[in-house]
């Protein structure tokens, strides 16, 4: 199975959601996820994995804050509060949620 960026942003084409599921195996959910102007995420119940795809800014975990660029690898354990403070207007990421609702232990 593959997946290029542009394949899975053409599913978000009329879409009203910034996301979109691309692939589901087992616990693996993986999304295309492409905010406009703000980010309007809360904590989700499962772990994720977010792969930047393009763009770059901000990111806030809990307390602390990161600057995100193309290939860069962020991780959020379920239940912690997270979003992208700022973006570019061609940010766009991968989205990788997986394990059981409330994190691996």
């Amino acid at each position: 199975m593959k997946f290029s960026p542009k394949q899975a942003l053409t599913l978000l084409n009329g879409s009203i959601k910034p996301f979109a599921e691309v692939f589901q195996h087992g616990s693996l959910n993986a999304e295309i996820y492409k905010p406009v102007e703000k980010d309007y995420q809360s904590p989700h119940d499962r772990d994720e994995i977010y792969v930047i795809v393009s763009g770059n800014g901000t990111f806030s975990r809990g307390d602390e804050l990161y600057d995100f660029e193309p290939g860069d690898f962020l991780f959020v354990p379920a239940g912690e509060e997270h979003r992208f403070e700022t973006f570019t207007d061609d940010f766009v990421t991968w989205v990788f949620f997986y394990g059981p609702d409330g994190g691996e232990g």
